[in-house]
């Protein structure tokens, strides 16, 4: 949730690398730049998107798709949302790099872009992170996906998002005429790191919010703040379908409240639904995959054990 700078390397639409799994450029819609790196940028709304207000990069949500190795892809892809506070998206630290770590293991990787800042308050991230689902499961066939084995990562205000969108009401329409909106929207598995999951409510404290009183990210009507607080605070909308969580933060981040991390956790042990997590004592905020801390460096190790004892990482197709 940090500010970070905003990285446009990867995940802007004018970067188009090579398309995956064999496919053509006029398969995917994407422009060639170097065969071997074996990534590509899609938009999610390829006809434009809903309440779109401008042709810039930051005005189109998109997935940019890194794809494993030839001969080394199992079946199951994730779809990461960075952070950065709803205001910048942290599209290196807590996309590519996050993104490569997958592709690394045989997961095909989507890192999105979803739109943000006072531009494009809620719930306009949140229709970005569900349209990205249902985009990964409609086009699963083509990029060697199990539609059962996707999954939505996030970190910080990324992982507010991924865990509003895995919480959320299911948003498939069968009658649709886009194959995409007829998709599945719940992902099924769940990776939150340092998760801002509290960002909705409220408080008085130092801690930066997504909408109150104070040290505002976006300035909204008190009307509207209350609103956000009961509609997208992700511990309220918990059951026994939240699909399986992996949640990591320390204990001492000084961006947000690791309580919200915890009561998180027990709203999911309360109906049983399979939650690892782990609270680091020390660490700061936007680690990442650990920043060479000694510590932190070894999340990524137990998140893949715990996809592992999932069923979401194993053999080669």
């Amino acid at each position: 949730m940090r500010m970070m700078r905003l990285v446009a390397a990867v995940i802007c639409a004018g970067l188009m690398a090579a398309p995956a799994m064999g496919q053509s450029a006029a398969e995917t819609g994407a422009v060639a730049i170097d065969p071997g790196l074996n990534i590509h940028t899609v938009a999610l709304w390829p006809n434009g998107a809903p309440e779109q207000n401008g042709n810039e990069p930051k005005d189109v949500p998109a997935v940019s798709v890194f794809a494993p190795r030839k001969g080394r892809a199992i079946d199951t892809a994730v779809i990461i949302a960075p952070g950065g506070s709803y205001v910048g998206l942290a599209a290196d630290l807590e996309g590519r790099e996050v993104a490569d770590w997958f592709a690394a293991r045989g997961i095909t990787a989507f890192v999105l872009r979803y739109r943000l800042g006072d531009k494009y308050p809620y719930p306009i991230p949140l229709e970005d992170a569900q349209r990205a689902v249902r985009w990964v499961r409609a086009n699963a066939a083509k990029y060697g996906i199990s539609p059962e084995k996707i999954g939505m990562m996030g970190f910080s205000a990324g992982g507010h998002l991924a865990a509003m969108e895995s919480v959320s009401a299911e948003t498939a329409d069968a009658n649709a005429t886009d194959e995409v909106d007829r998709a599945s929207s719940k992902p099924n598995f769940v990776v939150l790191g340092y998760p801002w999951l509290n960002a909705m409510v409220p408080n008085t404290s130092d801690l930066i919010t997504y909408c109150s009183t104070r040290a505002t990210v976006h300035v909204v009507s008190e009307e509207k703040c209350k609103e956000f607080a009961t509609k997208y605070n992700p511990v309220k909308f918990v059951s026994a379908q939240t699909p399986p969580t992996f949640l990591y933060i320390t204990s001492d981040d000084k961006t947000v409240d690791v309580q919200a991390s915890i009561d998180y956790f027990e709203a999911l042990r309360a109906v049983k639904v399979p939650v690892e997590f782990h609270s680091f004592a020390h660490g700061s905020h936007g680690s990442g995959l650990g920043s060479g801390d000694p510590a932190l460096d070894l999340w990524p190790t137990l998140l893949d054990a715990w996809l592992r004892g999932q069923g979401f990482l194993g053999a080669k197709r």
